[in-house]
């Protein structure tokens, strides 16, 4: 939602009705931020969900809140500039191959394991 109200905030700003998607190099650069992040959520929630039911509740968590640092981040600093985003885009990325080895890990013990 923070990340939606921000194109908002930018939308009226630069005078940019939708649905147009371009615009202001800032206003680009905030779209584009928050088209990014909503992207990744689904995949994001999906692998959140299945960590903690088949793995563990706090382990999933902990990496969730982290992800959503990360996200938080990568919106402030592609915001800011585009390459500034590379560092968190590249550790929320890590962090969602961790979720998913954690799905992956708890799913094969739940159904292989006695």
């Amino acid at each position: 939602a923070y990340f939606a109200l921000q194109v908002i905030y930018a939308r009226r700003k630069y005078k940019i009705s939708p649905p147009q998607t371009t615009g202001h190099p800032e206003f680009g650069r905030i779209f584009r931020a928050q088209a990014n992040c909503s992207e990744y959520f689904p995949i994001f929630i999906s692998l959140l969900w299945v960590a903690g039911i088949f793995f563990h509740q706090g382990v999933a968590a902990a990496c969730g809140l982290l992800y959503l640092y990360t996200r938080f981040r990568y919106f402030q600093g592609y915001t800011t500039a585009a390459q500034e985003r590379l560092g968190p885009l590249y550790a929320s990325a890590r962090l969602l191959w961790l979720l998913l080895g954690l799905a992956v890990a708890g799913l094969l013990a739940h159904f292989l394991l006695p």
